[in-house]
């Protein structure tokens, strides 16, 4: 799967506002800090670097995405941190499996 796809699986499936315009708009405003959800445009950014990514159309693998997220999920997993960025991760990790699931039944694997 490439990158564009799961930013692109994730906006169609989230109830958050992980897309903010297209999938190369998303990824520019979340790596400038000025996407609209500051937290969604974390996890698009950390994401699109934390995976050594190049472009677009880069592949990308189930653990290294969620590998990717593993130091935000940790700060929302805090006592003090704000319950709806807890969801959004969590929700983002699952989507994720979801999407990864999803394209081995498309090819035919298990």
């Amino acid at each position: 799967m490439t990158f564009r796809e799961l930013i692109a699986y994730l906006g169609a499936h989230s109830k958050h506002d992980v897309l903010d315009g297209e999938v190369a708009s998303t990824l520019e405003k979340a790596r400038s800090g000025t996407h609209r959800n500051p937290l969604a445009g974390q996890i698009v950014a950390a994401l699109y670097e934390k995976t050594g990514l190049i472009d677009l159309e880069a592949p990308v693998e189930r653990a290294t995405a969620i590998n990717a997220l593993g130091p935000i999920r940790l700060a929302y997993m805090r006592d003090d941190a704000p319950v709806e960025g807890f969801r959004l991760v969590e929700e983002v990790v699952y989507l994720i499996d979801g999407a990864f699931n999803e394209e081995a039944q498309r090819l035919g694997q298990s």
